[in-house]
């Protein structure tokens, strides 16, 4: 699994970190500054000083997964750099990882359906 499933919760570091870090030290920020368990299948998502370049960490029952990606010929559209993170929905996550702007991904609106008789 590389890609979120349906459902599952995508949190964005909005500072960026040391891309030295590895699988601990991400886990280790995790809890730290965003006061978060990495272990619960939670998807971090974190950034580096250049744009350019993302790290996503997280638990999948059997260990920590850490993928990395550069963009070549771009940068990632990131939110405003602030303490915390923030939550992504599934096409947003997408959207970010695909070098898009993630900003102009809506949610459906989708309605309840009537059950037919």
């Amino acid at each position: 699994m590389l890609m979120p499933s349906q459902g599952m919760r995508i949190l964005v570091a909005t500072k960026p970190v040391d891309f030295r870090k590895g699988h601990d030290g991400l886990a280790a920020l995790v809890q730290s500054t965003l006061a978060e368990d990495p272990f619960t299948g939670t998807v971090f998502v974190f950034r580096s000083k250049r744009a350019d370049r993302l790290k996503i960490l997280f638990w999948d029952g059997s260990g920590l997964v850490m993928a990395y990606k550069r963009l070549e010929e771009s940068s990632f559209t990131w939110p405003a750099i602030r303490d915390g993170a923030m939550t992504l929905n599934r096409a947003q996550f997408e959207a970010l990882f695909a070098g898009l702007d993630w900003r102009r991904v809506r949610s459906l609106e989708v309605r309840r359906p009537a059950v037919a008789e």
